[in-house]
């Protein structure tokens, strides 16, 4: 399992600035953790029905930060065109 990288960052976390991008490979989470955590963003329902264990450790840490991320870009408005939630 590779470590994540600020470019695997920045190519799947929407308008994350340096302070996030930061926490999230402070975190020592993999690329395989980083999907998770954006899975159970997008999919919470869905996952708890497949009997998946919540988020925890690295995964919980990201949902954590994904979801500050996705809270502050609602706070400022809506997205402009063409562009795509704060979690791809």
């Amino acid at each position: 399992m590779r470590r994540l990288s600020r470019d695997d960052v920045v190519k799947t976390v929407d308008r994350a600035d340096e302070f996030t991008i930061a926490q999230i490979i402070g975190t020592g989470a993999t690329v395989e953790e980083l999907a998770e955590a954006q899975a159970w963003l997008a999919n919470d329902e869905p996952m708890i029905n497949d009997l998946r264990p919540l988020a925890h450790g690295r995964v919980r840490e990201l949902v954590d930060i994904l979801s500050e991320l996705e809270e502050d870009s609602d706070e400022q408005g809506p997205a402009e065109p063409g562009s795509t939630s704060a979690v791809s």
